[in-house]
Parts: C-alpha cells; structure tokens; sequence
C-alpha cells in the first residue's frame, strides 16, 4: 500500500497490525496515515483548502443552498468538503483532522460572492494576515496567502463559474477570528501582522502527534540510506535527486530522526529548519527575524557554510544538503 501524498510504501507488517478494512480505505486514499502500531491517523484540510471551499461554495450558493464542495487540492488529490452556503454567502470550518496541535482547528472561514461581467476578483478580508515589511517573496502590504493555495483558490472559484454559468465573480474572504488565533502562532515573527496565514503545500495537514513520530523512527532506523527531509519542497526534490534512497518526512523532528538513523544519513531541505537546528545562533546580530531574509544577504553563503563545517565536526556521519525553493542545492557540508 502507497502513500498517494508522499509516495511511501507502507511495510506489509504495518498493515496487517491494521484490523479496520474502513480506515486502511481512508490510508489508500491519502486522508489518513498509518502507524507502525496499525492505527490509522487522519490528516486534516489547510486553511488554504478551508479558503477553497468558502470561496467555491459562496458562489454556488448564488443559485442554492450549498452543502459541500468537491475540492482539488495541491497534491492532486479531491477532497469533499463541508460547508454552510445560501444566497451568495458561505462558511467553511477548518477540519484538523488527528492533529491536537492545531491552533486553527475549527476556525471559521466566511466568503460573500457577487456576480461580474468577467474576470475572479479576489478580496482578503478581515482575519488575513497582511506582510508588515518586504521579505524575499512577498511585498509589504501584501496578503499572507502563499502560491499553492492562492491557485487552489482561483481554480475552484472557476470550476463554481463554469456551473453557475456566470461570466466572472467577486469573493470576499474573511476570518473573524483571525486575528485572535494569529496571537497563538509564529506569524509576527516572520512579519505577518493582522492574522493568520492561508497556507498549504498540499492541501493537507500532516497528524504529527506521538504515534507518527513513532512510525516516522521506525522508518528512519530500518533505511539503510536515509534521506530525512523537513518539508514538502525538500521531499519533492529528494525523490528526484535520490530515487535509490529511503526518503523520509521528518518535519521540525530533526534530532529524534538522527537519533534512530543507522550509518550515513542525508540530512536535506530548506534552510530555515535545518540552519536553525545546526546553529541555533544563525541569526544573532545579522539584524534578521528569519532564515529566509536572511538567505538575500551577502553575508549569508559564509555563515551558512560555517554553520555546516561546524556541525560536520560534530556529526561526521550526517552530510547537510540545503536546497532553495527551485531544488537548486546552495550549500552543503564539506
């Protein structure tokens, strides 16, 4: 049994521990992950994919009330998503799936459409966070709606054009709380202010509680090459680099992962997470809040190789390949 989100192949063990033919469905699906122990743990929808649906749904309710909406998300997969919509307005609540550290869990999404002659018109609303200074991808000012669920957006706005028979839509999105949630996340510290993020690089929300650390060890210490990537970007372009190897998303788990692997490891991604880790001090005095500001300075290449000659010393059997967001590899350990 594959994984249709990550693409990994489940240990015949693992299954059979699983007595539910229901949930070992709802794995082979992509919408829940199956544990070392058998248990199946169910992934959650993005506040990227939360966003879709309010939007999608608002403008089918122009012609009725709207119930659910089906939803292509990022990683290619179509998800059926509830949602409350009648007369041009519509509300989406945020499924957390098995995730307990969701901060977003049941946050509301509301989205209000009227017709236009052509063209999508999308407005964030109150609950949005906007940027509060220019960083290496967005303006100041600007939206904190990242590209893969921006297009998730757009796409399902015109799917609900295309059956509605309208020529163009205006949505407005809003969060009423948003702002009050964003007070629980990182967002100040990366420069969004105001509230949260529509994020998602997949549509799906990965469950990381105790049980998937569990099985994301025992993955790590039965590979015998190892690459442990700590997000989606860096587990695409792993895949590519090295097909022969074990790939493994291991997320912020980066010390609990090197701990379990066996021999030689990879230890592969973007920078933020795993300078962070090597080098918990990157970022004193540079004037910096983030890793990723930091990457368009002059400075940055000698004190990322630093930081990677440093951590080698001390970790000789780890090789440190950081990627940026294209897959082009811009530092390694010597």
């Amino acid at each position: 049994m594959r994984d249709p989100v990550t693409g990994f192949d489940y240990p015949e063990a693992w299954v059979k521990k699983c007595k539910s033919p229901d949930l070992l469905c709802l794995t082979e699906e992509g919408f829940g992950v199956l544990t070392a122990s058998g248990k199946v743990i169910r992934r959650g929808y993005t506040t990227g994919t939360t966003a879709a649906a309010a939007c999608k749904a608002a403008i089918l309710s122009l012609s009725g009330v709207v119930t659910s909406v089906p939803i292509r998300i990022p990683c290619g997969l179509v998800v059926e998503v509830p949602v409350s919509g009648f007369s041009g307005s519509a509300s989406c609540k945020k499924f957390a799936g098995d995730y307990p550290g969701d901060v977003t869990a049941g946050c509301e999404f509301i989205a209000k459409a009227s017709p236009l002659t052509e063209g999508i018109q999308v407005v964030p609303g109150a609950g949005i966070g906007r940027f509060s200074r220019d960083t290496p991808r967005f303006k100041k000012g600007e939206p904190a709606i990242s590209p893969a669920p921006l297009e998730c957006i757009l796409t399902s706005i015109q799917e609900a054009i295309d059956q509605t028979g309208l020529s163009g839509a205006r949505v407005k999105l809003q969060i009423p709380l948003g702002a009050e949630i964003a007070k629980k996340t990182l967002n100040s510290r990366v420069g969004v202010e105001g509230g949260i993020s529509v994020l998602g690089t997949t549509g799906l929300v990965e469950p990381w509680d105790d049980h998937l650390e569990e099985s994301m060890r025992e993955r790590v210490s039965a590979a015998c090459n190892a690459v442990l990537t700590t997000g989606r970007i860096g587990l695409r372009y792993a895949r590519l680099l090295y097909p022969d190897h074990e790939v493994v998303l291991v997320g912020g788990k980066i010390n609990e992962a090197l701990d379990a692997a066996k021999g030689e490891v990879i230890l592969f991604g973007l920078p933020a997470l795993i300078l962070r880790y090597i080098n918990p001090h990157i970022l004193d005095g540079t004037g910096y809040a983030t890793v990723e500001e930091f990457a368009g300075s002059p400075a940055f290449p000698p004190a990322m190789q630093s930081s990677l000659a440093v951590f080698k010393k001390g970790y000789p059997r780890v090789r440190v390949i950081i990627v940026n967001r294209d897959g082009a590899i811009i530092g390694e350990s010597p």
